[in-house]
């Protein structure tokens, strides 16, 4: 079935490639929307790019453009990804970040429909000018295709709001708390953040549009530090457990320690891979203890939130609390930038997966350099030596063996 939708969708895309061979052609458009919206931060703040993403013209299938989580599920190559994005359009306007509080923006109306949309909606869009299909890469956002300035915009079809988000955009309850109720009724992170970005949740007097790449890595976070709440209640681990995976050249080696909770990442990028056009590896890494972080992890910025979330999510679901170290190679095969939500997933696949388990740390760790070194051709002794995590975690046991 996903191999079926997958063909017709890109078959579609493809067939639209012939129609609209001359796209400075386009002006009106009867389409529908995945549904999607895009918050640009490239404007002076607090003025920033409103978007609405759509197709050239209507799909059954228009869901597939934005649904990442079923990109993973079903294995879709990057060029796949590529595809679908490009081949959306993004009909722009501007506005400032406080006209969500008021109803005076027709269009801000019509995107903030969208985006609170649970399927897709139908709209009629006509642009002021051509298009411009230059793209750029991002480490957070994931990518979309051309450009156009909106003149008219109009929904044709009834906006389906689910029961749940409707209720918390009515009340007065602080964003972070709205994003707590609607994440344990099944919300995921995906569509949490584009809600964030649209500015419907949250006290009527602090409501703003938020930019799609902060509102991502703002929804992570929020996330992750509600779920630690909950991890740091749960007992540890019983022994050292090893996760590995790999989805679309993202390679990961995940270690937990039965020890309290503390996060660490390693990002490796590999030369000729995404973000590293270099002959030399790149690397980056941040990490918080106990007690949390104060500032932005900005070395390894939106991958930090979307790891930490994945494995704690995973922690949440066995109730265990666990210390964890986690590496990422980003390897040549990951040869074009798709956002972090290829991090997400790819955590959570390698979550998902069969676990190694060990009894000490010593053999844990030389078990982890095997295991690096068999699967993905990479020694991890480097990063062993400079974890400020595992140094902890070996003090810590030289002190209980001393008690």
């Amino acid at each position: 079935m996903a191999e079926e939708i997958r063909f017709e969708v890109i078959k579609k895309i493809t067939e639209l490639g012939f129609k609209y061979r001359n796209l400075n052609n386009i002006s009106k458009l009867d389409t529908n929307s995945p549904p999607s919206v895009f918050i640009g931060s490239a404007l002076k703040y607090p003025l920033v790019n409103v978007g609405i993403l759509s197709p050239l013209e209507k799909d059954e299938n228009a869901w597939v453009y934005d649904d990442t989580k079923y990109w993973a599920n079903n294995d879709f190559k990057i060029h796949d990804v590529i595809k679908l994005r490009e081949s959306l359009l993004n009909s722009r306007f501007q506005s400032k970040i406080y006209d969500t509080r008021t109803n005076n923006n027709k269009f801000l109306q019509i995107a903030r429909d969208i985006a609170i949309a649970s399927k897709p909606v139908d709209v009629e869009i006509e642009l002021k000018n051509k298009l411009n299909i230059n793209s750029s890469k991002d480490r957070v956002v994931t990518p979309h295709g051309m450009k156009g300035s909106l003149k008219q915009a109009r929904i044709t079809d009834n906006v389906s709001v689910n029961q749940k988000l409707d209720r918390v955009m009515g009340d007065e309850i602080k964003a972070a708390e709205g994003l707590k109720y609607l994440y344990k009724n099944s919300f995921d992170s995906y569509t949490l953040s584009k809600i964030l970005s649209v500015g419907v949740l949250g006290l009527t007097k602090n409501k703003k549009l938020v930019p799609t790449r902060w509102s991502i890595t703002a929804t992570d976070d929020t996330l992750g530090k509600n779920l630690i709440k909950e991890v740091k209640e749960y007992k540890w681990i019983e022994n050292y457990e090893v996760f590995l995976g790999e989805f679309l050249g993202n390679q990961y080696l995940i270690l937990l320690f039965p020890s309290v909770f503390s996060f660490e990442l390693f990002e490796l990028y590999l030369p000729r891979s995404s973000w590293n056009p270099t002959a030399t590896i790149k690397a980056s890494t941040d990490y918080e203890g106990y007690s949390g972080r104060k500032e932005y992890a900005s070395s390894t910025a939106g991958g930090y939130y979307a790891t930490r979330l994945s494995i704690l999510e995973y922690l949440s679901s066995v109730k265990k609390q666990a210390a964890i170290l986690a590496i990422r190679l980003e390897t040549p095969s990951y040869w074009a930038a798709l956002g972090v939500w290829v991090v997400r997933e790819s955590v959570r696949k390698a979550m998902n997966n069969r676990k190694l388990e060990f009894d000490n740390l010593p053999e844990f760790i030389e078990s982890a350099k095997k295991i690096g070194k068999a699967k993905f051709d990479f020694d991890c002794s480097p990063i062993l030596e400079k974890s400020k995590l595992l140094t902890q975690i070996k003090t810590q046991t030289r002190l209980q063996d001393y008690f």
